[in-house]
């Protein structure tokens, strides 16, 4: 029978016999430890982007929802005035004369387009859209279209003295601009104050200013 050996082992084997599964931790090095604080630094950078893009995005769908409700309907009410011009042009070719000739018939027929004419611009006004009255007002390029001078010394220059088309605005645009006649000649009006909106106002369909 072969012999058992049965020393025991030296110094230079003490303390490395370790239970099954046990494995020595590894040291953590400073570059270890600066590598993970840089890339979490990344993450929460990249977090903070992520929640700025999200806000920027939601406050953009918020503006954009907000202004297809005040101005979905620009379109629309821009055609809707060509009725109220009609309206208004009919009212003005009665003369104060006819009207007192007319009999009840056309009286009434008169005082049913007048009330068509207030309940369309009451459902305009509903809807956001406001008719100007420039007249005796200094004149204002971002509301109003000039299209001759009258000469009048007797009031401001650049005051609107006629107004050959009413002007409408929604919301805080120019839906469309008034056209009007303005004096020359008088002593120089003061001028109107700053409007902000006037930057982002561009031309409509038939080339006058518009915020549409």
């Amino acid at each position: 029978m072969a012999d058992t050996d049965t020393s025991v082992p030296g110094p230079e084997f003490a303390g490395t016999d370790r239970p099954a599964g046990e494995t020595e931790a590894p040291a953590t090095a400073p570059d270890a430890v600066a590598d993970s604080a840089r890339e979490a630094a990344e993450f929460k950078d990249r977090l903070l982007r992520s929640l700025a893009e999200m806000e920027n995005l939601r406050r953009r769908t918020e503006k954009q929802i907000a202004d297809e409700r005040v101005y979905g309907i620009a379109s629309f009410a821009r055609d809707i005035l060509g009725v109220a011009d009609n309206m208004r042009r009919a009212l003005e070719a009665v003369t104060p004369e006819l009207r007192e000739s007319a009999d009840s018939g056309v009286k009434a027929l008169i005082e049913g387009v007048e009330l068509t004419e207030r309940e369309l611009l009451r459902v305009l006004e509903k809807h956001g859209v406001k008719k100007l009255e420039p007249l005796g007002a200094k004149f204002d390029p971002n509301v109003h279209q000039a299209m001759y001078e009258l000469p009048d010394p007797s009031v401001p220059s650049g005051t609107v003295a006629q107004v050959m088309q009413a002007g409408y605005t929604i919301g805080e645009r120019v839906l469309r601009p008034a056209m009007v006649a303005v004096t020359k000649g008088g002593p120089k009006a003061s001028a109107p104050p700053a409007n902000d909106n006037a930057g982002e106002r561009m031309s409509d369909d038939r080339g006058h200013r518009s915020d549409i």
